[in-house]
């Protein structure tokens, strides 16, 4: 059996914000080394996103370029309307276009709810929510003109499931996937795909962690989901992958197949929780083409015919 056609870049351009260090450089890196232009975006701020005026993204430019690739330095910031402009202009004057945008930008403040402050929840949502959306709103107009455009943004274990002490956190990683599944949608007849990285890796986000029994757990695991959904042969859109040491998976919204009746009482629904809650044969509304409107007529079809229905169109059953 023959090797697999290696998957090139060339002629693209890349944006990849947060790309100083960690997992936005490895993925800065290895688009590089495939034959893209990367536009390399870090502020150079600090772990809480304070701070700036570091030469990181200029560093890694300079990697890239002693390997012999392509790339430019942008320190604008993703967490303003203005910054995100900057970022995307900074491809267009540059390269003359924007083929992918790969928001990585992070910035952790940690404390307990009860506890933390509306300006650390702020700082936390205007890098890595504000910033998706800064970014992917500056690019989406010519993407979509040009009808051609690979998105990825990035959510988090803690956006799918929550974590102690990061409501920001998690508030913007789950906010992450809104975004992602209306810039597929609107985006699918334009031939532009948005999906969602959940990456893990031993990076400084990890700082105060004990990583000392993780398995292997390098950026670079990571960096070929990405590349991957970055790359105009890209199947999916709307879509959540999972990549953390070694195991790739999809994550996906499910629902129980529901339980119907023409009325309910407080205590129809205490009595019939169990059988509301039951997922042993869950459903699956794909975001494209329709996931929003699927999920309403598999319930109207309930109402209709006074009982669980068939599988609907565009609704997967799982096995």
């Amino acid at each position: 059996m023959s090797a697999p056609h290696p998957l090139r870049f060339d002629g693209r351009v890349a944006v990849v914000t947060g790309a100083g260090r960690g997992l936005g450089r490895a993925y800065a890196q290895l688009l590089a080394q495939r034959g893209a232009a990367v536009v390399v975006n870090d502020t150079g701020a600090d772990l809480s996103g304070d701070g700036v005026g570091d030469d990181t993204a200029e560093r890694v430019v300079a990697e890239i370029r002693a390997a012999g690739g392509d790339a430019v330095a942008c320190t604008a910031s993703v967490a303003t309307a203005e910054g995100g402009a900057a970022i995307i202009a900074a491809a267009q004057q540059r390269y003359g276009r924007v083929d992918i945008v790969i928001h990585n930008a992070g910035n952790v403040r940690r404390a307990a709810l009860r506890q933390m402050s509306a300006a650390d929840f702020d700082a936390v949502v205007d890098v890595h929510l504000r910033g998706a959306f800064h970014v992917v709103r500056a690019a989406f107009p010519a993407m979509c003109d040009a009808r051609y455009g690979r998105i990825v943004l990035t959510s988090s274990i803690g956006g799918l499931y929550g974590n102690a002490d990061v409501a920001n956190y998690a508030a913007a990683k789950a906010g992450v996937l809104g975004l992602s599944n209306v810039a597929a949608l609107e985006g699918a007849a334009q031939g532009v795909r948005c999906n969602v990285v959940v990456p893990a890796a031993v990076t400084r986000m990890a700082e105060g962690i004990d990583t000392s029994g993780y398995p292997p757990m390098e950026p670079e695991l990571v960096a070929p989901v990405v590349a991957w959904l970055a790359h105009e042969s890209c199947s999916i859109t709307g879509e959540v992958l999972i990549a953390l040491a070694g195991r790739v998976a999809r994550a996906a919204l499910m629902e129980s197949p529901g339980v119907y009746q023409p009325s309910w009482t407080v205590e129809d629904v205490g009595a019939r929780i169990a059988e509301i809650r039951d997922v042993a044969d869950p459903v699956i509304f794909p975001v494209v083409p329709d996931g929003h409107a699927a999920h309403i007529r598999y319930s109207f079809g309930m109402a209709q015919t006074d009982q669980t229905t068939p599988n609907p169109p565009h609704v997967e059953k799982t096995q």
